[in-house]
């Protein structure tokens, strides 16, 4: 995680925050400044950034929005006070409606992002303004902080090619609270095929097959519920089960949010957030789990999940990008 140290300071009204990255400063401040590589990372987990202007020039807008599992969105803008590149960049950043204009409904911020060349690499300094106590004890209280740090932890991958990123690591599962985990891999194949791997029947069942000796007997999807099922071959100890659960929210070969519980029981339910980015004809997947609490995750993550995911995505390479 590159984060070092994220603090609000009420004495001179601001939120500070140092992350320091093993990458050259000009690395760092294009995916600062790549409205496509932003989208990677600005937004915690969960509620990914889409930007849909970016006038990267003093006076200019960038304009984006903020989705959450349910749909939700928040909006945003930054006016671009002052650009030195590759030194600092400085923002007026502020709730924005359809239109993109301001909303009043809180006083916009102003955001100094500068960068300093280090002996490893990279340190950014970070500095959030607040024009009062209460507008700062406002963003602290909606998890400004968290949602900072949990943000700036997605930009090891954005900071690698996604290729040298995935060499030799397949499914990486990472802890982030006691209620979420997040799991990645990279896939060898374009993101299309990825989505359709995960939403067409036909080819769910050419690679999703659970542990060895199984088979899958049961794959049904439509646009708001889906339930797949198991069982073992002859000679193959186990009972059949299966998953099943409503799907929340979609946006075509970028992000699908569904819940997941074991078929035919009451839970426990958790919810699963996956998003696809291609880059050079290879898929990043990432999938952000939240289970109901700490004992359902741990539970979960023993029966072998992680292991489990692995033989699964290798057999989609092999299955259906290879061939």
């Amino acid at each position: 995680m590159p984060v070092t140290d994220i603090s609000a300071d009420a004495d001179t009204l601001t939120v500070n925050i140092t992350a320091d990255f093993a990458a050259p400063r000009e690395r760092v401040w294009k995916v600062f400044t790549d409205p496509r590589q932003l989208e990677r990372f600005w937004g915690p987990p969960g509620w990914p950034a889409t930007f849909t202007g970016f006038d990267f020039a003093p006076g200019g807008l960038a304009q984006y929005h903020m989705t959450s599992p349910n749909g939700e969105v928040s909006r945003g803008r930054w006016e671009f006070l002052s650009i030195d590149e590759p030194r600092s960049f400085e923002v007026l950043d502020g709730f924005a409606d359809e239109d993109g204009d301001l909303t009043g409904e809180f006083e916009p911020m102003r955001m100094v992002f500068a960068f300093e060349e280090t002996p490893t690499g990279t340190r950014l300094n970070g500095q959030t303004y607040f024009t009062s106590a209460d507008s700062l004890e406002q963003m602290v209280q909606m998890g400004m902080v968290e949602g900072t740090r949990l943000a700036m932890g997605q930009l090891d991958t954005v900071l690698q090619d996604l290729r040298d990123y995935a060499a030799g690591k397949g499914t990486q599962l990472e802890v982030l609270d006691d209620r979420h985990v997040r799991i990645t891999r990279v896939i060898d194949g374009p993101r299309d095929l990825v989505w359709r791997a995960h939403h067409e029947p036909d080819l769910i069942r050419q690679w999703m097959l659970g542990p060895d000796g199984w088979r899958m007997t049961d794959c049904e999807i439509s646009d708001r519920h889906y339930r797949n099922a198991w069982a073992p071959e002859s000679g193959t100890e186990g009972e059949p089960f299966g998953f099943e659960g409503d799907i929340l929210y979609s946006e075509p070969q970028r992000r699908t949010v569904m819940t997941e519980r074991m078929a035919g029981t009451d839970g426990p339910e958790t919810m699963n957030d996956l998003q696809l980015y291609e880059e050079d004809g290879a898929t990043l997947l990432t999938m952000l789990i939240e289970y109901p609490d700490a004992a359902t995750r741990d539970a979960i993550l023993a029966t072998g999940m992680i292991d489990g995911m692995e033989d699964s995505y290798a057999r989609l390479e092999r299955v259906l990008i290879v061939s």
